[in-house]
């Protein structure tokens, strides 16, 4: 397949009922080439007639799905990640392409992962069973079954894992799920949908429409949708969450985060720097995840600061369709503008610029991988999501300091540890407020792992066994083997 190249304009904008569907009487929205600002494709938002098509043969083909065995969903899923993994490379040049992220990164990171969710949910889906519940001479017993029709609605950073993420559960579940992309990146959910549908996926099954705010908001409030998962940032996150309420749908939300790495004096100094730079500048910086406040024991901060100095010097920023660079633009004009608003913010504020931050004077979203020291915790770089390749390192003395600056903030969906003193590392972790940890390591995200966050920074869990929890529920059944008793 590596002969294979995806057109980056789609046959059309959606994918309905097994086939591609364009009606352009929706809003235009352009695909812009991060790399050099080009438009290299135009969809048009989902109009009233395709949404409810959408979801008309969404509910038909929900029926039929969950009328299969679970080993029979399983075996489709899993020719699905088949597929996905055959089509590495083309799938990998068109989430470039619509990211901008660099190709040495997406061969390794994005349609991989988007199968390995296809894998391990089609693996597990015979697995999907209920219990058992002996009473003395009655019994109970449970059938896990599937919520219905379930939308989700996917972020710009990781366009393909997101789709398949959310799809690959649902599915595996015996439900039916509507894709929304993000506007920004619209490409490469249509692909999914090609794979699923050439599968064995009932026509319906999985449907992709594109837009923007407005046509997640009809999706999320049409009563004949029965789950919305959404990952996004908080604002977007508590709008889902208030018209999901209303109609009392299931919900999960993998929201922002500001997350914390505590680095200790023990640790190892290249591991440290390589996990904050994991933690930091992977994707360019936007990873919800992404541990941006880098908390180091004063005994090794300036060796951290001057080693990630010098590591950053082996960003190779380029062409990102050439294997070689390792570091590509932001996503588009207006995530470089808000980036560019807390470099300055940062440098207004007293904290020192080390390295970085230069926009770089070319075509394309360009910024250079930006290092802070002396950052505080009331900075605005130290409380705000930025979304992008920002690394603010933060000095601390004591554990227990460590711990309750790490803590202070909204958010929490993931922190990090790094220290050779094992006892220290889950004593540490045990106390971070946060869903997703990470010990003398950070950002990995294997599909066997549940990955979400607390407080501000979501609801509910994606990946692993947890997820089931989250496209499925429970009926109970009780079996009285004897007569009835009865008070009359």
């Amino acid at each position: 397949m590596d002969d294979l190249i995806y057109d980056t304009q789609p046959q059309a904008s959606h994918f309905v009922d097994g086939a591609y569907l364009e009606d352009t009487g929706g809003m235009p929205i352009d695909v812009i080439y991060p790399a050099t600002g080009e438009v290299i494709g135009r969809v048009h938002a989902a109009t009233d007639e395709v949404i409810d098509k959408a979801i008309e043969s969404g509910r038909r083909a929900q029926a039929e799905w969950a009328a299969m065995s679970p080993r029979e969903r399983g075996r489709v899923l899993t020719r699905a990640a088949q597929i996905m993994r055959e089509r590495n490379r083309p799938l990998s040049i068109l989430e470039t392409q619509d990211t901008g992220k660099p190709l040495q990164e997406t061969l390794v990171a994005d349609a991989t992962s988007g199968a390995d969710a296809l894998e391990y949910f089609g693996g597990i889906a015979a697995g999907l069973t209920g219990e058992h519940i002996p009473l003395g001479a009655d019994w109970a017993y449970t059938i896990r079954e599937p919520l219905g029709l379930c939308v989700g609605i996917g972020a710009w950073n990781y366009p393909t894992q997101i789709a398949c993420w959310k799809a690959a559960p649902a599915l595996a579940c015996g439900n039916a799920m509507i894709f929304k992309p993000s506007e920004t990146t619209p490409l490469s959910a249509l692909k999914v949908a090609e794979i699923l549908h050439e599968a064995g996926l009932p026509s319906g099954l999985f449907n992709v429409v594109q837009g923007a705010g407005e046509v997640g908001g009809r999706l999320t409030t049409d009563p004949r949708v029965d789950k919305v998962s959404l990952t996004g940032s908080v604002p977007t996150g508590r709008k889902v969450y208030a018209a999901a309420a209303d109609g009392l749908k299931h919900v999960t939300m993998e929201l922002g985060g500001k997350s914390p790495i505590l680095i200790f004096d023990d640790a190892d100094l290249e591991d440290a720097v390589g996990g904050a730079i994991m933690g930091n500048f992977y994707s360019s910086g936007q990873i919800c995840s992404n541990g941006t406040r880098v908390f180091v024991q004063k005994g090794l901060k300036d060796r951290f600061v001057a080693r990630m100095e010098e590591r950053l010097k082996g960003a190779v920023i380029g062409d990102p369709l050439n294997e070689a660079t390792n570091f590509g633009p932001l996503v588009s004009a207006r995530q470089m503008e808000i980036v560019e608003g807390y470099l300055k913010a940062g440098v207004a504020e007293g904290a020192r610029l080390v390295t970085g931050g230069e926009r770089l004077d070319r075509d394309g979203f360009w910024i250079t991988p930006a290092l802070f020291d002396g950052v505080t915790d009331e900075m605005s770089i130290a409380r705000e999501e930025i979304f992008g390749p920002v690394l603010s390192v933060l000095e601390f003395e004591t554990e227990e300091e460590g711990i309750a600056r790490a803590n202070a903030t909204e958010y929490g969906l993931s922190a990090g540890v790094f220290t050779r003193d094992i006892s220290r590392a889950h004593r540490v972790i045990g106390k971070l407020e946060a869903g997703t940890c990470f010990i003398n390591s950070y950002n990995d995200a294997p599909v066997e792992m549940p990955f979400g966050g607390v407080k501000m920074s979501g609801v509910g869990r994606e990946n692993a066994k947890a997820a089931l929890e989250h496209y499925s529920q429970l009926k109970s059944v009780y079996v009285r083997m004897g007569r009835v008793e009865a008070p009359f």
